[in-house]
């Protein structure tokens, strides 16, 4: 077994990397370690590298299938291995991107002015693809972390049960809080979806970071009508630059309206060779990767709750099921967002995602997916600027 040194620190400025070379565009300063977009700061596995480094040596990029056994069989593989689900290879559709995924079923199963049912805090791209494409954005909170982020069944049937409402669409596991749904809680959503007609889009991007005590299950296993799950190796794999995604979808008349929509209407059908290549390369290759991956992210979590709790008692923190993703509730800081952001980025040089961006101005979104170091340094960075 390949043994991966996640604690070896790689200069990642100088290579248009979003989250450090263009750090001022999102906190307006760039002396400052970011702890912000949903990339990682680990080398891909070693069979990706290899792969793309194989690739590479053929001197010729041209136009690239994906409508392949190669790659379907990868993910027909990794589902079976990491959550013993068989998927059907007629199910799986390519996209660039999950987010191009979900806006293109929110055109092909609703109309402008319909509704679109979220489960809030939420990630912040889902709220601009909303809104971008007319759509109404109908939230449904989630209860706290102390209440291990409920499910509100009243007002999810009520604003499921509104006339105007098409879509519900799901992140599982939940980003920002980490949440990851139950069987019992999809089997009710789906229940609840068919009984008033509602269209199922689950993002499921997070999908493998999953920590010992629960269970990723997918949305899929409880229906196969009226649904749609969008993935992609990417978070896990830190590949999100090489283009490509895919999703499942059971019904063959919406996969063949979602072709229309890649090929005839986007010109998109043609695949990034690297992306195709490292999808294939991670899945077959990458599970001992997965396994210490979510061990060093653990060690993260479990630094960050002691840290917290000896430092900076104010924050609560619950650590999350699944992702790289802390979501610290910091309300009794008693400081308004503006003024948090002020002290972390201008005192304590450091850029932790305000909450307000998913939903939630009591909360800061950090990840954690780095070397121990660079955490270290960007908590004691945090403590400064908040006791400033």
């Amino acid at each position: 077994m390949m043994k991966y040194d996640f604690d070896h620190v790689i200069d990642r400025k100088g290579t248009y990397s979003t989250q450090w070379d263009y750090i001022q565009d999102r906190f307006g300063r760039a002396d400052i370690i970011p702890f912000s977009i949903s990339d990682t700061d680990f080398p891909v596995p070693e069979g990706v590298q290899n792969a793309l480094e194989k690739r590479i040596q053929h001197p010729i990029y041209g136009y690239t299938r994906w409508n392949h056994a190669d790659y379907k069989n990868s993910i027909m593989h990794w589902f079976q291995q990491q959550n013993d689900y068989a998927v059907d290879s007629d199910w799986i559709l390519y996209s660039p991107s999950v987010v191009f995924s979900i806006a293109t079923m929110l055109r092909l199963k609703s109309n402008p002015g319909d509704g679109v049912a979220v489960f809030t805090p939420m990630y912040d791209a889902f709220y601009n693809v909303i809104e971008a494409n007319d759509r109404l954005l109908m939230p449904v909170r989630l209860g706290s972390a102390q209440q291990a982020y409920q499910i509100d069944w009243d007002t999810l049937e009520a604003v499921l049960a509104q006339r105007n409402t098409k879509v519900l669409l799901l992140t599982n596991p939940h980003n920002p809080t980490g949440k990851v749904f139950s069987a019992t809680e999809l089997k009710q959503i789906v229940a609840l979806c068919q009984q008033y007609h509602v269209f199922l889009i689950s993002d499921d991007i997070h999908k493998d970071i999953i920590y010992p005590g629960n269970t990723y299950t997918p949305v899929t296993t409880f229906t196969q009508t009226d649904v749609v799950l969008c993935c992609s190796a990417t978070k896990t794999f830190n590949t999100p630059d090489l283009i490509g995604s895919y999703l499942f979808v059971p019904e063959a008349d919406l996969r063949d309206a979602f072709l229309t929509e890649l090929k005839q209407k986007n010109a998109l059908s043609s695949a990034s060779i690297f992306g195709i290549d490292s999808q294939i390369a991670a899945y077959n290759t990458g599970a001992d990767y997965l396994v210490q991956l979510i061990s060093y992210l653990q060690n993260n979590f479990d630094y960050l709750t002691e840290f917290l709790q000896t430092n900076l008692p104010e924050i609560s923190f619950t650590q999350p099921q699944a992702t790289y993703l802390a979501w610290m509730d910091v309300s009794k800081l008693n400081l308004s967002s503006t003024a948090l952001q002020d002290k972390l980025i201008n005192t304590g040089h450091v850029g932790i995602m305000p909450g307000k961006t998913y939903g939630d101005q009591d909360y800061l979104r950090m990840n954690i997916a780095c070397p121990m170091s660079k955490l270290q340094e960007g908590l004691k960075r945090m403590e400064r600027g908040i006791r400033s």
